[in-house]
């Protein structure tokens, strides 16, 4: 249904299912459904006082829903954030002449304005830590060399360089950003840092504007300037321009990049660098759902180079990616390979072995956890060893498979399970409420069952034997579970008309007579019927529409 004003928030009022109607319903459909609901309803056809009550609050709940969806305004807030936009105050002053795509409009600006308020109060937090480890011990030691030393036996594994930044964003009005960022890096015991802010500001739809200021005892104070510009709708342009101030005098430094779609899923970039060390570079990058290609030249000072590199994109749930690429240049050939896999809602963990000459042979690891990155360079060898690219290879495979089955998949389940209770919790009484309205109108439906029974026996029609809704165990693993299920059968038997049975894929909990048996779990409709006097079965997914009956249902003799 439509998605609540706030996260978190269990709207269970799907006004769709409780009609029984699709969200694309015309208002005929809806009136047809509404007058039949009334009739089942209707207070004044029930002589016992509690009866008359509950068939009282049921026949208000379906002219509540009827009432807002015959409404085109109504319908159209309703549509987009669900029953509680309908409870916020002040859609008194939004004119009622407005058509449906006016109002949606207007709320997506409402919605628009109420971000960038929450923006303003978010510091959107960035920081990297990066731990360099030198273990070329492991593999490039000679034995005869360490026979005296205490401890020679041992391979000695060492942290040889460390960098951490970090950066924080202060909204100071919708189009002004400051940007406050800093790093500490160390190698081989020498070391320092640097502090920068920056002030940001969009000058309109086509681009934004940087100045930014900078000092530490790296590369001295820092002066800069950052310009991005949409020249086109399928090209733009930045430009980056720096001074760099020292005891050696001043270094000037500029960068300028063009960009250009060249079709949907391809870039193409053009890349230009003045200083110290100058260089063109050029790419073209092409990113698909399922693959990732870049094709990079660079010639410059020192270094020159191509590069290609192709990344392939699993479709499953933990966004599995594998990625090769080769680099060759002045510098030498660096061929590399690895993996990445989302290990949690906000982890990504990859590895990826580089080989080269005269590089040797290392093994990156990478954890990405929301905005924090943490990078761990391991270095095995300067030599090409094939022992070396084994382990590389094969380590982190195994460590990963034994995490991931010893504590990745424990903690994830635990966390589900803990997010789900509290989901429970927070609905529990929502969901009282909706069961005390699914038995109510069961009872109310009894007369009317009966008679759609005998009409339909009359004529060999539909009969609805059992059905049932909720979380079933199938899964020999799963045995272990407990089958969350309500018998629907009267509610499905009173749905039908004319020996049909029609459900939309709208959520089968709000329909007459229904209620979540399992809060945040998967459902399915379970149905066995009987048709010209022949069995049938159905297995139904939640979020399925529903037709009955259908030839395919039908259950063989054997069987």
């Amino acid at each position: 249904m439509a998605p609540a004003l706030e996260d978190g928030e269990f709207d269970n009022d799907d006004y769709y299912s409780l009609l029984n109607v699709r969200r694309e319903a015309s208002q005929e459909e809806l009136k047809g459904s509404y007058r039949r609901l009334c009739m089942l309803y209707h207070p004044d056809k029930h002589r016992d006082p509690e009866l008359k009550r509950q068939a009282e609050q049921l026949f208000n709940l379906v002219h509540q829903a009827y009432e807002v969806l015959s409404d085109p305004q109504s319908r159209a807030i309703y549509d987009i954030y669900g029953k509680r936009g309908l409870d916020v105050e002040g859609w008194e002053v939004v004119e009622r002449k407005r058509s449906p795509v006016e109002i949606r409009e207007e709320f997506e600006r409402l919605q628009r304005e109420r971000e960038e308020r929450r923006l303003q109060q978010r510091t959107n937090p960035k920081g990297m830590i990066s731990v360099g480890v030198d273990a070329t011990d492991l593999f490039d030691r000679y034995e005869e060399d360490y026979e005296d030393v205490p401890g020679g036996g041992f391979p000695h594994v060492e942290i040889n360089k460390m960098h951490i930044s970090q950066s924080i964003e202060a909204p100071l009005t919708t189009s002004d950003t400051a940007v406050l960022s800093g790093s500490l890096s160390t190698h081989n015991g020498n070391g320092g840092g640097n502090i920068n802010v920056a002030l940001r500001r969009v000058t309109s739809a086509k681009g934004w504007g940087e100045v930014e200021f900078g000092a530490g005892d790296t590369h001295g104070p820092l002066l800069g300037m950052k310009i991005f510009r949409n020249l086109t709708a399928r090209c733009f342009v930045t430009a980056q321009c720096g001074l760099h101030f020292s005891s050696r005098g001043v270094r000037p430094g500029c960068t300028t990049m063009l960009a250009r779609h060249l079709d949907k899923n391809t870039m193409g970039y053009l890349q230009w660098r003045w200083g110290t060390q100058s260089s063109m570079n050029t790419s073209i990058v092409r990113d698909t759902k399922t693959s990732h290609f870049t094709l990079a030249m660079q010639l410059g000072i020192p270094h020159s180079f191509m590069m290609m590199s192709y990344q392939y994109k699993f479709q499953d749930d933990d966004q599995t990616k594998v990625k090769g690429s080769i680099k060759a240049g002045f510098f030498g050939t660096v061929v590399e390979y690895g993996a990445e896999r989302k290990i949690s809602r906000h982890s990504v963990l990859g590895a990826t072995v580089s080989v080269g000459v005269p590089q040797g042979v290392s093994l990156k690891i990478k954890l990405n956890r929301a905005s924090q990155t943490y990078f761990f360079p391991i270095h095995l060898t300067d030599q090409l060893l094939p022992s070396a690219v084994f382990y590389a290879t094969v380590g982190p495979l195994v460590f990963y498979l034994a995490i991931q089955r010893l504590v990745i998949r424990p903690y994830v389940r635990a966390q589900k399970e803990q997010d789900l209770e509290k989901h429970r919790e927070s609905s529990a009484s929502d969901i009282a409420r909706k069961r005390q309205e699914a038995e109510s109108a069961v009872l109310l439906m009894q007369e009317s069952v009966r008679r759609i029974i005998e009409t339909e026996e009359s004529k060999m029609g539909l009969i609805i034997l059992n059905a049932w809704y909720g979380k079933f165990v199938t899964d020999n693993s799963q045995k272990h579970e407990r089958a969350k299920v309500i018998d629907v059968t009267v509610p499905l038997q009173c749905l039908v008309k004319d020996s049909k049975l029609i459900l939309t894929e709208a959520t089968k909990s709000g329909l007459p007579g229904f209620y979540d048996p399992c809060v945040g779990e998967e459902k399915s409709l379970k149905v066995l019927y009987q048709f010209q006097g022949v069995m049938h079965q159905v297995l139904s997914p939640e979020g399925e529409a529903l037709r009955i009956p259908k030839q395919s249902h039908r259950i063989d003799a054997d069987t």
